[in-house]
């Protein structure tokens, strides 16, 4: 059984959340609220629903408590508004109308608490054409044009993992959206729901973008452009051990100390000439072939010339500047990222490893003043 929480929780201590347990953005969103300080309990279904590993390893289920209850049993909907009148937000990322088909849905759960914020965690959003259609990450971002922005020129686009719809696109702004709905409800007294799709949320990451390409300083390709790898001083190149250095010395004091300590400083003119990008790009990828990574660390060691080893997530959190600041926290034997960001007066933590399924239905039950949690054995 997880152990409650005491202490200093963080800015979001005393906040309730109920999250209907999915996998992807809306966990991971719940997770940040988690992290912030909030008492987040996790609606379990019986039989699980997850990534496929092993609950104990499942990090985004970390600072939560979690409960046990079948939304398809008769009294499953009631069990679940139960705890939504007294909550302040609730969290699902269920496809549209699945959750008032459930009897768990934005009418439903304002009539038990008008002041409830109810967060909804989709692909597509709650309308439009594609609104009831199945997705992932990749497909998402591939329609707001931000997949294709991504990749090298001549070659297919590169998936960045799922951290720029899922997570970026996707539990950043249903966060968002919550604190902003929860602000609101605190000053007038009444909720709404915040619909958080992963299209809308993906698209607005690339405003700047698009603003640079109205002005004309962005090409509608890849590889072309100043931050997308399409210049030689904004990039990444292989080292002779097969590593690989991350270059962003896009200003000139920057360039002018990347040069010289990469030894091209005869090369400085061809910054500012296109048409000499390529002869550059060559001379960069020839210098960083002719030693290992760790070689190459060390000569832009403390300097200005932004330059980074690109290092493994089993290399990140051994590096000297996160290791000085925490930025990797150990819990329970697993290491993993430090909530962020942080905060002056109400510190956050990693104050329990991620839920077990119903491990908390006692404590809830009695936390939270809903005993009928208990009356089955599972829920």
């Amino acid at each position: 059984m997880t152990v409650p929480h005491k202490g200093v929780r963080g800015p979001l201590d005393g906040v309730r959340v109920v999250e209907l347990a999915g996998i992807g953005p809306g966990p991971f969103a719940a997770m940040l609220l988690a992290d912030l300080g909030a008492d987040v309990v996790r609606v379990d279904r019986p039989g699980g629903a997850g990534l496929g590993i092993d609950p104990a390893y499942d990090l985004t289920n970390r600072n939560k408590r979690s409960v046990l209850v079948d939304l398809k049993a008769p009294e499953g909907p009631a069990r679940v508004l139960d705890l939504v009148e007294r909550a302040d937000v609730l969290v699902e990322g269920y496809r549209p109308g699945v959750a008032e088909r459930l009897g768990v849905g934005p009418e439903a759960c304002h009539a038990r608490n008008p002041r409830l914020v109810y967060g909804r965690m989709t692909g597509w959003g709650q309308d439009g054409p594609l609104a009831p259609r199945a997705g992932h990450d990749v497909a998402y971002i591939a329609v707001t044009g931000t997949l294709g922005m991504i990749g090298g020129p001549g070659e297919p686009p590169t998936v960045p993992a799922n951290l720029v719809g899922d997570y970026a696109g996707g539990s950043l702004y249903l966060v968002t959206g919550v604190l902003a709905a929860l602000h609101h409800a605190r000053a007038h007294g009444t909720g709404q729901v915040v619909d958080a799709a992963i299209v809308d949320g993906a698209a607005h990451l690339a405003t700047m973008i698009h603003g640079m390409l109205a002005a004309g300083g962005w090409q509608d390709r890849r590889g072309a452009n100043l931050l997308d790898g399409g210049c030689p001083f904004y990039g990444t190149y292989e080292t002779v051990d097969g590593g690989h250095m991350a270059v962003g010395a896009l200003e000139q004091r920057f360039y002018d100390e990347f040069a010289a300590l990469l030894g091209l400083a005869e090369a400085a003119g061809a910054r500012a000439d296109p048409a000499r990008w390529g002869e550059l790009r060559a001379a960069v990828a020839a210098r960083f072939k002719s030693r290992t990574r760790a070689e190459w660390t060390a000569v832009f060691e403390g300097s200005d010339a932004c330059v980074a080893p690109v290092l493994s997530l089993r290399e990140a959190p051994h590096h000297p500047h996160l290791a000085a600041r925490g930025t990797f926290t150990d819990h329970g034997g697993l290491t993993q990222p430090a909530p962020a960001p942080r905060f002056s007066a109400t510190p956050t933590a990693v104050r329990s490893g991620p839920a077990r399924p119903g491990a908390d239905t006692e404590d809830v039950a009695r936390d939270w003043d809903v005993p009928a949690l208990l009356d089955d054995g599972t829920a």
